[in-house]
């Protein structure tokens, strides 16, 4: 049962109840959102949708959290007059202004001299608009996607092996397999709702096996059967090494490789150079030999095998080769079309996939046509009756904002994306919007990295607003419906684009509604696709959803890609492709791609003698603009982090809870030390999320080296030569405050969201002479006049104060030497008391609960805030020794299951001191 949970929204919100899709990962789960009269949004799974039967990991389930419109931008505003700050406008003026500035650009220097950067957050129909105006009006094919950051790899590695951009299974492939091989992906915090269907599977078919490919020992290799901890970047000397495992053992499928597919011969001869011996392929890999012949024995002995893939493989210079190591392995052993095997890419957006069909990257057409192709493009053309059409590939996420910054591009249209924040190289990013001529940004937030750069700020429609469709990792089209009204002035993408189009003199943008761009989109898929066509018939085919009225598009139930009428004239979607062995390529046959395997673009070495990875954490999002509005997702990883080994850390003089600098010839960022278990010597992990509106100085985009893959384009995000030092500062501290807090004499800090108030994790290199003056000055507090409560002992340097309004607590701060302050999960608990008793206010200045049990502890089940010391102490009490235990006495891990590989390793952690 998913949990059902309200949270505030506006007075005057309509009662609804929607169905429609979470926002975030590319599993793409169903929700069902309802307003209720009391203004409240009560969010629950949708157990009709296939993704997820009614299942929602804690981000989606907190999404009512994160729709209140604080922080909205809600008007647009354009710079103006002689200080050049945003001011209000109309949208007349804002539109005219973008319309009229980008086609003086055009007449002046050409159509590549603009560009747009836009994002997997956008709905399938604001991406085809976006993408005819670019390529088939503007006539430039500079357009691209953050998605370039995250599955473009994929993308190249499907086009070169199956002749066109197709994921070949399903969801309900890794419940049949027999052996899911999770590559460079932490499934259980990423997409926590697939990994859970592969847990519940493995308790009634306890015979199935999971193995876990990744440097890191993630939550995910709780429930694996092997982990392979791999060097970072030697993916393709593991798999080449499969390969020549797979064909000296005899489990070459000779059948299928000879009648339908090209190139073994010379990809298994690339694989044979360096990778025919196990033993030398495991000391590359830095693996044990008995635990890589066991992965090689059982991929060859089970006949259904998934291999699932993320970022790990994708963010890599040698990406697009990574993606093909692994699709030859599933070629050699015929281990694809069929049920329960395949390679499988998990997209890391909510609507990834969508952008790829109507060619929102800079090297494709609408349609999955080829840019490169002048049938194609004259196809597209003629379809779209437009004057022109791009002919050549645009510039890919890096490339542009390189080119921005050299002043080929001088006007640049951000959608629905952070690239200061999220983009490698980030202030090469920040330089180039710095001088650039126009910046355009549509956004649903008003203050954001990048948003302090635009000259003109388009307020968007956000989640639960909007109207259209997204596609998820297995190719299902699903609705995402708005239930609240638009708030201030905002208006949806793909109205945006059709207004600025029309004011650029172009026809064929009179779209009234997302449904009829969407009918636009899939009449295009069918255009010409078939015997009559101009080539061989492209699978990617909306043919039986074009031809809808509005009713029966808002009725449009998910289904999955390529789709067609059948016979008794229903719509049929397909759950897997190539069953009937027949790939994209002109000749109908698969391509083996010889892979030579390279290490990462940038070595380690004596300045810079750590790989630095980055990556995502269980319950943020991207760069925090929605999930950081959310209290119950802050509570898991409050601040940023440096994981390191302990023994680096020695090594390198920083220590466990104090704050360190990461360096590397790029940039810098600072965030605190913490020895997580799963990573190994020479190499440190840091999040992504954490940004300028969150934090002083975690940017770890900067850091990020900005080298691509060469024929992906995609960034190298998991390998960064990088060293570190201690940050040295003479105090740590925090303030819990309803009111924000004066920070001009903080050196480091952290926001964190909190229920009726924001926390901040601070610290500080002046000596603070007089702790009492220097609190009230950061509260904004006359203690005087106040209730003020303090406590002081001067030879440990330790503060403590806090104030009270009406009995009821309004700010306290903890200061101390040292970082070990005390827990802040009872603290927090005070601010939702409208009256503090005596024994809060003793323990406030004794700086602990008085009562046991008020400290519940770090969070480990966000969904239902059950805090590590709970668990812990119900453990002990009641001798649990299983997980199922511990959700039947405190529910965690009972609704997402994404905390469940955390209550197990608690639990192995507790048997051990035990025994020991």
């Amino acid at each position: 049962m998913t949990q059902v949970q309200s949270f505030p929204l506006q007075p005057a919100a309509r009662l609804a109840d929607t169905l429609t899709t979470c926002p975030y990962c590319g599993v793409g789960c169903g929700v069902r959102a309802t307003v209720n009269g009391d203004g409240q949004v009560d969010i629950a799974g949708d157990e009709t949708h296939a993704s997820n039967l009614g299942r929602l990991c804690v981000k989606g389930a907190a999404l009512g959290e994160t729709v209140a419109l604080d922080g909205r931008l809600l008007y647009p505003k354009m710079r103006s007059g002689e200080s050049q700050e945003l001011q209000l406008v109309s949208w007349d003026a804002a539109l005219d202004k973008v319309a009229h500035g980008f086609r003086n650009i055009i007449e002046q220097h050409g159509p590549d001299s603009v560009a747009l950067y836009v994002s997997g957050q956008l709905l399938t129909e604001d991406y085809y608009v976006a993408n005819k105006l670019m390529k088939g009006y503007i006539g430039s094919a500079n357009i691209d996607t953050n998605s370039r950051l995250c599955m473009s790899s994929a993308v190249a590695g499907h086009k070169r092996a199956f002749g066109a951009d197709l994921v070949p299974v399903c969801y309900d492939d890794l419940e049949l397999a027999d052996l899911v091989v999770l590559v460079g992906s932490n499934t259980a915090w990423c997409h926590p709702i697939l990994f859970q269907r592969i847990a519940k599977i493995r308790e009634t078919r306890p015979q199935m096996k999971l193995v876990v490919i990744d440097p890191r020992r993630t939550a995910t290799c709780e429930l694996a059967d092997l982990h392979l901890p791999l060097k970072a970047g030697s993916d393709v000397w593991l798999f080449n090494g499969l390969l020549s495992f797979l064909a000296r053992n005899g489990a070459v499928d000779q059948g299928f490789v000879e009648a339908h597919t090209n190139g073994m011969a010379a990809a298994l001869t690339a694989a044979e150079e360096d990778c025919a011996e196990l033993a030398a392929v495991a000391q590359i890999c830095k693996l044990d030999p008995r635990d890589l012949l066991t992965f090689y024995q059982w991929f060859a002995d089970n006949k259904r095998v998934v291999t699932a893939f993320s970022q790990g493989v994708n963010q890599s210079s040698s990406g697009t080769d990574k993606v093909n190591s692994i699709i030859n392995c599933h070629l050699l052993t015929g281990r694809i079309g069929q049920p329960g095997m395949g390679p499988f890419s998990i997209t890391g957006q909510p609507n990834a996939m969508g952008g790829r069909e109507v060619g929102g990257l800079a090297n494709m057409l609408a349609a999955h046509m080829e840019l490169d192709n002048p049938q194609h493009r004259q196809t597209v053309q003629t379809f779209w009756q437009s004057p022109r059409m791009a002919e050549r590939p645009g510039l890919k996420a890096v490339d542009l904002f390189q080119a921005i910054e050299a002043g080929r591009v001088k006007a640049v249209w951000i959608m629905a994306t952070n690239p200061v924040v999220s983009l490698p190289d980030a202030d090469q990013v920040q330089r180039a919007l710095e001088k650039c001529e126009l910046v355009v940004i549509s956004d649903i937030i008003e203050k954001t990295d990048t948003n302090a750069f635009a000259h003109v700020l388009l307020p968007a429609l956000g989640w639960g607003e909007k109207d259209g469709t997204v596609t998820s990792s297995e190719r299902r089209i699903s609705r995402q419906r708005g239930f609240l009204p638009a708030p201030g002035e905002a208006r949806a993408d793909w109205r945006i684009i059709c207004q600025v189009a029309q004011r650029m003199g172009y026809d064929g943008f009179g779209f009234s509604s997302a449904h009829q761009i969407f009918d636009e989109h899939a009449r295009l898929s069918a255009y010409r696709n078939g015997a009559d066509g101009d080539g061989p018939q492209r699978v990617f085919n909306l043919s039986g959803l074009h031809g809808m009225d509005q009713a029966q598009f808002d009725a449009m139930q998910p289904v999955q890609w390529p789709l067609s009428i059948g016979a008794d004239g229903e719509k049929q979607g397909t759950a897997r492709l190539f069953a009937d062995r027949r790939f994209a390529h002109a000749d109908g046959k698969a391509r083996f791609i010889a892979t030579v395997p390279r290490a990462p673009r940038h070595a380690t070495d004596s300045d810079y003698p750590l790989s630095l990875n980055t990556g995502r954490v269980r319950d943020q999002w991207h760069t925090m603009t929605r999930t950081g509005k959310s209290p119950r997702l802050a509570d898991h990883v409050p601040e940023s982090f440096i994981d390191i080994h302990p023994q680096d850390a020695l090594l390198y003089g920083v220590r466990e809870g104090m704050l360190a600098r990461v360096s590397s010839r790029w940039g810098e960022m600072v965030a605190r030390v913490q020895h997580g278990g799963g990573i190994a010597r020479g190499s440190l992990f840091v999040p992504i999320h954490w940004n300028r509106q969150s934090a002083s100085d975690a940017r770890v985009g900067a850091l990020v080296n900005p080298v691509v893959d060469p024929v992906s384009g995609e960034p190298e995000f998991k390998h960064t030569p990088v060293r570190i030092e201690e940050f040295a500062v003479t105090w740590y501290g925090f303030v819990l405050s309803r009111a924000q807090p004066a920070l001009d004499d903080v050196t480091h800090w952290t926001r964190v969201q909190g229920r009726s108030f924001h926390r901040y994790e601070l610290a500080g290199r002046s000596p603070i002479a007089d702790h009492g003056a220097w609190a009230a000055r950061l509260l904004g507090v006359d203690t005087a006049a106040a209730d003020w409560l303090e406590y002081q002992d001067g030879s440990a340097g330790i503060y403590r104060a806090v104030h009270v309004v009406d009995d009821r607590i309004e700010a306290c701060v903890f200061l101390s030497p040292r970082p070990d302050l005390p827990a802040r999960a009872w603290l927090a608990s005070l601010f939702l008391k409208e009256q503090l008793a005596d024994a809060d206010r003793v323990g406030l200045l004794i700086g602990q609960p008085v009562a046991r049990g008020a400290d519940t502890g770090p969070t480990i089940c966000s969904c239902f805030a059950v805090g590590r010391n709970t668990i812990c102490d119900a453990v002990r009490k009641q001798s649990l020794t299983t997980v199922a235990q511990v959700t039947g006495c405190l529910k965690a891990g009972g609704n997402c299951g994404s905390c469940v590989p955390e209550i197990k390793k608690l639990l192995s952690e507790m048997l051990a001191e035990v025994q020991a």
